[in-house]
């Protein structure tokens, strides 16, 4: 019955400090599951428009692009709320020209930012705010998308859109169930510093874990699938007394 105090001692102590991360790992990786992973992204805030390209429309051909800025690279014509442009890099700068009158678009402004928002929004509130980020991002953005707008909008789960000041495009999206997925996340894998699965506290507590759950398995081994023997746990009556009760009764 050594084996069996050994586990007992052994899972309580260990579900002592590491019962409530338990919890914690059950209820954030319910939460994960639960939702779908595409709302989460906050795919279906956004519309995907198929913007068509008239040739009519562009009035600044390429090479007169190519002759003002001649160490573009990356370059490609595409679409800004309907309007034809040009985005490319130049001295590792991002640019964005209007291909009809070769306007340089970027950075744009607060008002273009936020009929961006509306054109690629799939909602139908209303903007409550828009703020340019330029530096010192929130912790649900990448710093590699600055400079950015973020656009608020009056909606349910309070949607945000974030709209690179520099190309225009819509760098990514947010609303408070992934917030809330983002904090299950953080709790799930105890990295409260990067949010990276890779950490020391996330080892131990997973060894510890294992070490817990081997215990309890032998519990129940014991408990389910052996005969319970008089005298292996604190609850049993003292044989040498039962002895004797017996023997009282006969006579």
């Amino acid at each position: 019955m050594k084996l069996l105090k050994t586990s007992r001692k052994v899972h309580k102590w260990l579900m002592l400090f590491i019962g409530i991360q338990f919890v914690i790992w059950s209820v954030s990786g319910a939460y994960m599951v639960i939702f779908d992973i595409d709302y989460i992204h906050g795919d279906s805030l956004v519309v995907q428009h198929r913007d068509i390209i008239d040739d009519k429309q562009i009035n600044f051909p390429l090479k007169q692009v190519l002759a003002r800025y001649p160490q573009a690279e990356s370059l490609s014509l595409g679409s800004f709320v309907k309007q034809p442009v040009y985005r490319f890099s130049h001295d590792g700068q991002q640019y964005m020209v209007s291909a009809v009158n070769g306007d340089l678009l970027s950075p744009i402004t607060e008002s273009q930012a936020k009929a961006a928002a509306r054109y690629y929004y799939s909602g139908s509130g209303i903007i409550t705010a828009a703020q340019l980020i330029s530096a010192h991002p929130p912790s649900e953005l990448s710093g590699r998308h600055l400079p950015v707008y973020r656009v608020n909008f009056d909606d349910f789960a309070s949607p945000s859109l974030y709209i690179s000041a520099l190309s225009g495009k819509v760098v990514t999206k947010r609303h408070e169930f992934w917030r809330g997925f983002d904090l299950m996340f953080i709790l799930h894998v105890m990295d409260y510093q990067d949010g990276d699965p890779d950490n020391k506290l996330l080892l131990v507590s997973s060894l510890l874990a294992l070490f817990a759950a081997m215990a309890g398995l032998v519990l129940v081994y014991f408990k389910v699938f052996r005969k319970k023997v008089p005298g292996a746990d604190g609850n049993s009556q003292n044989p040498v007394a039962t002895q004797g009760q017996l023997n009282r009764e006969s006579v």
